[in-house]
């Protein structure tokens, strides 16, 4: 699946972007090692800057999801002049309830 614009959405408060970085959220069914890939997050490229912090969480359907696969955090690595934005791997955060 490719990056859906309509997943991805800011975190708080952010009214204006000063030095500190800025949080967004991220919902999808792709794997953490797809969306850590260089160009996933290119459409959302002039709202991030690098050291912007990524929470993705991989459902089992985008629309309705029933189940939590896991959670990953990303931080903007780099973006190019040309636009293309690279993350670092996905911290990856295993989903348990033990209940």
């Amino acid at each position: 699946m490719a990056f859906a614009l309509a997943n991805f959405a800011p975190i708080g408060g952010q009214g204006g972007r000063g030095a500190a970085p800025q949080m967004f959220s991220y919902r999808t069914t792709d794997a953490s090692t797809a969306i850590d890939a260089a160009g996933y997050f290119n459409t959302v490229n002039g709202l991030l800057q690098v050291g912007d912090l990524i929470y993705a969480v991989d459902v089992d359907d985008v629309d309705t999801p029933t189940a939590i696969t896991s959670g990953s955090l990303l931080i903007v690595n780099s973006i190019t002049a040309a636009g293309v934005v690279d993350t670092t791997n996905a911290t990856v955060l295993v989903v348990t309830d033990s209940d």
